[in-house]
């Protein structure tokens, strides 16, 4: 066998394979990393990077023939479901498809919402992390950091990222559709981590001025609050006082459902007529789906919130196309490079 592995697989599943509920049953938490990379090292694979996003199910691996089901045990262990609901889902990308994948997926190019850019950060942090764990190496290292290079370039020499598309940013402008004038209503934002704090940001950009802010742990709701000069709530209390806001938009990390369709169905009552918007940006859900059948409550999921961000999207297929023929360029580039033996370091 070679010292130097130098097949490259991407393992991955993502809303292109998966529904949203099937993407929430693969989300992988903290342990699940661990179990991750526990398994990798232990199935002697060169080098490997997991990214797990809330959409986003992803192994980037070296090693020899059998890299590809080393990479998939591993993912069995990082997410506890059954290896056959897994293989529904995961697409294997070969070689220099594998790098070209990459560089799409750093650009945001790959992401349900076209253009948008929290995926890169997400992915460096990947990176970052394998990289501490001493789990990358020369070929993973060069790959990654030119990808980050060739999305850095995508978003500055095209138009892909127009409109500023973010989670946070398409979630507003779909409460201002219903609601028009967001100064006038009322809205609680569920969940203070890095899609929180984007919503409430958007929120106060958009004019809005009566915004509450929820989370499990307090603290955490007041500095958010207090940065925007909102209110803040624990989630219990939040949960309790749903009806009395126009808006509610879920971000939190959860196992479960925050409020079912019942709950819901008990606060429209007590809305006596004035629809509820439910904003859903969890996998898995906060809100549960069957409230979509309930009168006066409108539910939008990631899944419809992806088609409110691409409803402009013809206007940039112009860019996206140049963008991913000027990626797939620079991505046959580098894996002719990574592959040659004077290459060994990042």
């Amino acid at each position: 066998m070679s010292e130097r592995p130098t097949t490259l697989v991407a393992l991955s599943a993502t809303h292109h394979t998966a529904g949203l509920d099937a993407r929430a049953a693969f989300s992988v938490s903290p342990a699940g990393v661990e179990a991750f990379y526990r398994a990798a090292r232990a199935a002697g694979l060169a080098e490997v990077v997991l990214l797990a996003t809330c959409n986003r199910l992803e192994a980037y691996a070296i090693g020899d023939e059998a890299v590809a089901l080393h990479a998939r045990a591993a993912l069995i262990q990082a997410t506890g479901v059954a290896p056959a609901e897994l293989d529904r889902h995961l697409r294997p990308i070969p070689g220099l498809q594998a790098v070209e994948h990459l560089f799409a997926v750093v650009a945001g190019l790959d992401s349900q919402m076209i253009g948008e850019a929290e995926i890169a950060g997400q992915t460096k942090d990947a990176y970052a992390d394998a990289l501490a764990r001493g789990m990358t190496g020369p070929m993973l290292n060069r790959i990654f950091q030119r990808a980050f290079q060739a999305g850095a370039w995508a978003r500055t020499h095209t138009g892909i990222s127009q409109g500023q598309v973010s989670l946070g940013n398409v979630a507003v402008e779909l409460a201002g559709r219903v609601f028009g004038q967001l100064a006038d209503a009322r809205v609680l934002v569920l969940g203070t981590g890095e899609v929180g704090r984007q919503v409430v940001q958007a929120l106060v950009s958009r004019g809005a001025t009566q915004v509450s802010v929820a989370s499990r742990t307090f603290e955490n709701a007041r500095v958010l609050a207090e940065e925007f000069a909102g209110a803040s709530l624990t989630l219990a209390d939040a949960l309790q006082q749903a009806h009395t806001h126009d808006v509610v938009i879920g971000c939190a990390a959860v196992e479960r459902a925050l409020l079912d369709a019942e709950a819901i169905r008990a606060f429209t009552r007590r809305r006596q007529g004035r629809p509820l918007l439910l904003v859903d940006l969890g996998v898995p859900r906060n809100f549960e789906a069957a409230a979509r059948s309930v009168e006066g409550a409108y539910l939008c999921d990631l899944d419809d919130l992806s088609a409110v961000a691409n409803a402009n999207l013809q206007a940039r297929l112009a860019e996206v196309a140049r963008a991913r023929s000027a990626l797939t360029e620079k991505a046959a580039r580098v894996w002719g490079a990574a592959q040659r033996p004077e290459t060994g370091t990042p």
